[in-house]
């Protein structure tokens, strides 16, 4: 009996997956065919170019050497930043939620970071540090809050019944962190992850539009448009989109258990 319940869940997966498949397919036909209708419409390369056309030019890219360092070095930057973000979240989380005076002073200005359009805050830090550092910068700043978010959910959700079991049995604060708030948190901490990855790549890709670093996907996109290489700047754009895609669909990968708890 478990062995045929075992492939019938097999079964269901393949059939899931030919036909999630089949509608991606379906919608890129949809999409693709539309774009070349426009283009056709249009008649400028400039405004709209052909399918083709930024599909030739973005394979001519991926055999460059450029086209691979500023992907590289936009990853870099741009990760860093959201790693220093998300382990600033997690401690703020954990310093608000225990300490009500640290609460009252800076809750309010992690929700005023969250409100706070992405583009205002690459000005002021241009102001503040090199614009190497933005992309960095404001991905951290990006994520925080939604780190900050997910996990204070986490130490609230936490029974209060498990915790009373814990002073009883007289646990340790690192013991009690260990086994009885880190699991109920955990779930939280992979969505927060999970969104916090596709918004870093986003506004740091944002921000190297403006402060335009050197080698960067956001300087390449600016320069494509600076010189009206609009084939360059879709591929250059689907480039970008590939890439969060990628990236989103591996973390969700890794924490696709802990995520399911949530």
């Amino acid at each position: 009996m478990t062995f045929i319940m075992s492939v019938q869940n097999k079964r269901s997966e393949k059939t899931d997956i030919l036909k999630n498949t089949g509608r991606a397919m379906l919608a890129a036909v949809f999409w693709v065919t539309l774009w070349q209708a426009l283009s056709v419409c249009v008649g400028k390369e400039l405004l709209i170019p052909s399918p083709l056309r930024v599909l030739s030019e973005l394979i001519y890219l991926c055999g460059t050497a450029a086209f691979w360092k500023s992907s590289l070095l936009s990853l870099l930057r741009i990760f860093s930043g959201a790693l220093s973000g998300m382990l600033a979240g997690c401690v703020l989380a954990v310093l608000t939620s225990q300490v009500r005076v640290a609460d009252y002073v800076l809750s309010p200005a992690i929700r005023t970071i969250r409100a706070t359009p992405v583009a205002c805050f690459i000005i002021l830090v241009l102001l503040w540090v090199r614009k190497g550092f933005v992309p960095a910068v404001i991905s951290g700043l990006m994520v925080l809050p939604v780190i900050w978010a997910n996990v204070s959910a986490g130490i609230e959700n936490v029974p209060s019944g498990l915790l009373e079991f814990g002073k009883a049995y007289h646990f340790s604060s690192a013991k009690v962190w260990r086994y009885i708030r880190f699991p109920f948190i955990l779930p939280h901490l992979s969505s927060g992850i999970c969104t916090a990855v596709g918004l870093a790549w986003k506004s740091g890709v944002a921000a190297e539009v403006l402060c335009l670093p050197r080698s960067a996907i956001g300087t390449e996109i600016y320069n494509s448009k600076l010189y009206l290489e609009t084939p360059a700047l879709f591929a250059w754009t689907i480039a970008v989109v590939v890439l969060s895609g990628l990236l989103e669909s591996v973390v969700r990968s890794m924490f696709k258990k802990y995520i399911m708890l949530a």
